[in-house]
């Protein structure tokens, strides 16, 4: 069993490799390959977990490590949780595969698409199935650095700025990552999952012990698109390809939240305050995408803020779920099942966006108004999204949300929880309005331009085969799946719940069709009718213009103080730093000179130069008199070959003067943080 899962981790990187091999040239080849391998993957994926499912569910393991790498090794297991994640993400991996086939067709540089739709598939396993916190980074740094191919695929001045923003997160998130980790080895001498939470119940520094865990939940955090480091999320999606945008909503932000829900169970279960750290990014997360997604008129934009909001619902469980302790088994079913459900619902929207550019080459919904008017299965498989999404019953995301309003009951009535339910409330609201939104503009409302609605409506072949398969699938598993919530949805979630930390019996059935709990889905229904009906058709909608996108632009948080701070704000800091620095160092140094180190004039100081350029320019002029001599040449008025020479050893001093005072800087802050690193460890 352990060579399947080495497989699962990876055989993506060697099916890469191979796909790179074949070349542009040979691309029917390269597409077949692509789509063999992703079944294999995805065969093998269920059979590992099917196989084993009585142990997984009883909390057994599966367990494979790559021993002395960078000293640590790498170690992958296999549980109820990780099985799951594994299966949804082949399968995910698989449709995005098929649907790409027809997607790319024209477009150039499809051979690196696949090459790093591999790579990353690779990677994301190896996060999945990790067994510790030094093999998890090492494969999220990974699938940072091979999904950025995807976000600036287009190569177009938008895709490589929105790839470069994407990175930039990447990046200073996993560095931040990094140093979380640091300390959390030093203060515990462990980063496997079991270890950490053993050695964490009896760490007496829980001041740096927190500390590593904002670290790691800044680091985190950014991948999943978390308030405030959700920026990359409504600018990475538009630019995106509609595979990419699937998976990078669908699966890779969920690579952060499976970091976040390992730290909060292994380390700071029942922890208070970091229960309601989450809960408040969490709460922000929810409502400020759910918002910005009202106002969006671009297709993709507004599913990614949408997945921006669908992320704060995860984070509010997952906050709950550390507040409730022991009693956490209804947020962590409901944490679980919205995972695979906004994974699910994430996949069949943007393939269904992805065809409906495909056809109009626009996003705009005033421009894709009244595409979909008269073309039944897109229509309906894009209804199934949206009424999963917004929590409607009969549909798996009213499952997931049920369970996690259920939990945020669960821990009182204080006035700031009850706070915590009406935004939670509010928010499933406006999901219904601006999902609302988009099938009335799409499916039912007219384009302003007959002669474009025309054309719509004329076009019946606007799905390939392989476009139209892999849309059907996806959203007929994701039916399926919400029609059984018992038979299907609660007993994936018990599969799961092992390893976030829920004993196999925590928690009852719950009554999903009782009044108590269609209680949540009326008010949603409710407010998103006034959302709907009130504000967007009444303030944000023109009957001749369209919809209008009445967001500031100056309240751009990437704009308005990301930029800003990295790009002019911290060069500024530095300089003056580094200024101050420089200056303190030359004082002391004159000090110095002047006191414990006098200068003693020399007896026979030369006014310039030393003895080297002095004999070599009365040797350059006393040649230069003799040449003259014999040519018959005028000398040259002030030209003094000991003055020219002491100049240029002048400028090359002053050089030498700066590279030194530049080294010595350099060994100065090194210096300087080794003996702090020093004094730290000792202290």
């Amino acid at each position: 069993m352990g060579g399947i899962l080495y497989f699962l981790i990876f055989g993506p990187f060697l099916g890469a490799a191979v796909t790179a091999c074949l070349g542009e040239k040979r691309e029917r080849a390269r597409v077949v390959f692509a789509d063999l391998f992703l079944v294999l993957e995805f065969g093998l994926a269920v059979y590992l977990t099917a196989r084993n499912a009585g142990g997984l569910a009883a909390g057994g393991t599966i367990r494979a490590y790559v021993r002395d790498l960078c000293g640590f090794g790498l170690s992958f297991q296999l549980d109820g949780f990780r099985g799951l994640y594994g299966i949804i993400t082949a399968f995910m991996w698989l449709a995005a595969t098929v649907f790409s086939r027809a997607y790319f067709q024209g477009h150039s540089n499809k051979m690196r698409f696949y090459a790093f739709l591999l790579l990353t598939l690779g990677a994301t396993m190896g996060v999945f199935f990790s067994q510790d916190l030094f093999t998890l980074f090492l494969f999220f740094e990974i699938m940072s650095f091979t999904s950025y191919v995807w976000v600036a695929q287009e190569e177009s001045r938008e895709a490589l700025k929105s790839a470069g923003t994407y990175l930039a997160v990447a990046v200073i998130g996993g560095m931040v990552l990094l140093m979380g980790l640091f300390l959390l080895y030093h203060e515990l001498g462990t980063l496997d999952f079991d270890g950490i939470r053993t050695a964490a119940q009896v760490c007496r520094n829980q001041e740096l012990l927190f500390a590593a865990g904002i670290c790691m939940l800044v680091g985190f955090g950014a991948k999943a698109g978390a308030f405030p480091l959700h920026i990359w999320l409504p600018k990475a999606h538009p630019v995106a390809p509609a595979p990419a945008s699937a998976l990078l909503s669908g699966i890779l932000t969920k690579t952060g939240i499976f970091g976040i829900l390992v730290i909060s169970v292994r380390l700071f279960s029942g922890d208070g305050t970091w229960g309601r750290i989450l809960l408040m990014i969490g709460v922000l997360t929810m409502f400020l995408g759910a918002l910005l997604a009202v106002f969006s008129v671009d297709l993709k934009r507004t599913l990614a803020c949408s997945s921006m909001s669908q992320i704060g619902f995860i984070l509010v469980g997952a906050g709950m779920m550390t507040l409730l302790g022991e009693g956490n088994g209804v947020a962590a079913r409901g944490v679980f099942l919205h995972m695979a459900n906004h994974s699910l619902i994430k996949l069949l929207l943007f393939l269904a966006a992805g065809a409906i550019f495909q056809n109009t080459h626009g996003l705009d919904i005033n421009r894709i108004r009244g595409f979909g008017r008269k073309k039944p299965l897109l229509k309906i498989l894009f209804l199934i999204g949206g009424l999963a999404i917004s929590g409607i019953p009969l549909f798996g995301g009213y499952v997931s949300k049920t369970l996690l309003h259920e939990s945020i009951l669960a821990y009182g009535s204080a006035p700031w929880i009850r706070g915590v339910e009406i935004v939670f409330l509010l928010s499933g609201g406006l999901t219904l309005a601006y999902m609302t939104k988009l099938f009335a503009a799409i499916f039912i409302e007219k384009n302003a331009d007959a002669g474009v609605q025309a054309i719509y409506d004329r076009k019946k072949q606007y799905l390939r085969f392989d476009n139209g398969a892999a849309l059907t699938v996806s959203g007929a598993a994701l039916f399926v799946w919400g029609l059984f919530p018992h038979g299907l949805m609660e007993r994936a979630a018990g599969f799961a719940q092992g390893f976030l930390g829920v004993s196999e019996t925590a928690g009852e059935a719950a009554a999903y069709f009782s009044w108590e709990s269609l209680q949540g889905a009326v008010v949603t229904l409710a407010v998103g009718a006034v959302v709907y009906f009130g504000g967007i058709r009444v303030f944000l909608y023109d009957r001749k213009s369209g919809y209008k996108n009445c967001w500031p632009r100056r309240l751009d948080l990437e704009e308005l103080v990301y930029r800003p701070l990295v790009l002019k704000g911290l060069p500024l800091v530095g300089g003056v730093a580094s200024r101050i620095l420089d200056s303190l160092v030359d004082g002391m140094a004159e000090i110095l000179r002047r006191t414990l180190l006098r200068d003693s004039p020399l007896p026979a100081e030369r006014a310039e130069g030393n003895l080297l350029t002095e004999t070599a320019g009365r040797f350059a002029n006393a040649f230069c008199r003799l040449r003259n001599r014999f040519s018959g040449r005028e000398p040259e008025p002030g030209r003094d070959y000991v003055h020219v020479f002491a100049m240029k050893h002048m400028e090359l001093r002053e050089d030498g003067d700066i590279i030194s005072r530049s080294l010595s800087f350099g060994l100065m802050l090194f210096g300087i943080g080794l003996c702090a690193t020093l004094i730290y460890i000792l202290l």
